[in-house]
């Protein structure tokens, strides 16, 4: 596996728990709680906009791989 593939495998999992996240909030009751999933959810976009950024740049290193 190639280290363009392991960081887009990356990617979609960080996708998949912000999107579990964004459920879980909206499930809550309690507020902190809340507000914490939030917080976790800012935090993890912008690790996913990171990633999202590298991938453009391992893209360029290894078109092959597209």
């Amino acid at each position: 596996m190639t280290v363009g593939a392991q960081v887009k495998g990356c990617f979609s999992s960080l996708k998949s728990m912000e999107a579990g996240l964004q459920v879980l909030a909206n499930k809550t009751q309690d507020a902190e709680s809340r507000q914490n999933y939030s917080d976790v959810q800012k935090l993890i976009a912008e690790i996913k906009n990171d990633l999202q950024m590298q991938v453009i740049e391992l893209s360029k290193e290894e078109p092959q791989y597209k």
